[in-house]
């Protein structure tokens, strides 16, 4: 038995008129005009309309959540899994006000480092877009340089990395 491949179309007796949109080792995933997306075992009975001819392709689920996760990072700015160091995990930052009378505030550390490592992607992400935009070389560098002095601002958190690879690096002093 030769498989379909993904584009065939096909007649099903119970399920009408439809097109293999996947294959796996086992089955046909069509989606049929009138009932949408079904599975039906390879050697289920139906027509063949029209076979199409191109390579069948499994594909894991894990291929396919890594893919999209390859592009939500792309177009999202989502960076690669940034881990917190093992001291810190489930610790808590207390900030307290200077003045007297006023509550004091308690943030996990593990929200605090979250949003610390977003607002690093992000950057990242804006100095991707600055250097791919049409400005000026020049405009370029000058925001190019902020972004440095951002990231300067930024090392004081560098204490809770896991990775020292992962680390705010600002402008080096020479």
């Amino acid at each position: 038995m030769k498989l379909l491949g993904i584009g065939s179309r096909i007649n099903h007796a119970e399920y009408g008129k439809g097109v293999v949109t996947n294959v796996s080792s086992k089955e046909y995933w069509v989606t049929f005009i009138d009932g949408g997306l079904e599975t039906i075992d390879l050697d289920s009975e139906f027509e063949v309309i029209e076979a199409a001819e191109n390579e069948v392709d499994t594909i894991s689920f894990y291929d396919v959540e890594q893919s999209l996760l390859s592009i939500l990072k792309k177009w999202n700015g989502l960076g690669e899994p940034v881990a917190i160091g093992d001291k810190w995990k489930g610790g808590n930052m207390k900030l307290v006000p200077g003045q007297a009378g006023l509550a004091h505030k308690d943030v996990p550390i593990d929200v605090f480092f979250h949003k610390i490592v977003m607002l690093r992607d992000r950057l990242r992400v804006m100095e991707q877009k600055i250097n791919a935009s049409n400005l000026e070389e020049i405009e370029k560098v000058e925001l190019q340089q902020y972004i440095t002095r951002i990231y300067g601002s930024l090392t004081t958190f560098n204490v809770l990395f896991k990775s020292q690879s992962d680390y705010f690096v600002g402008e080096k002093t020479k």
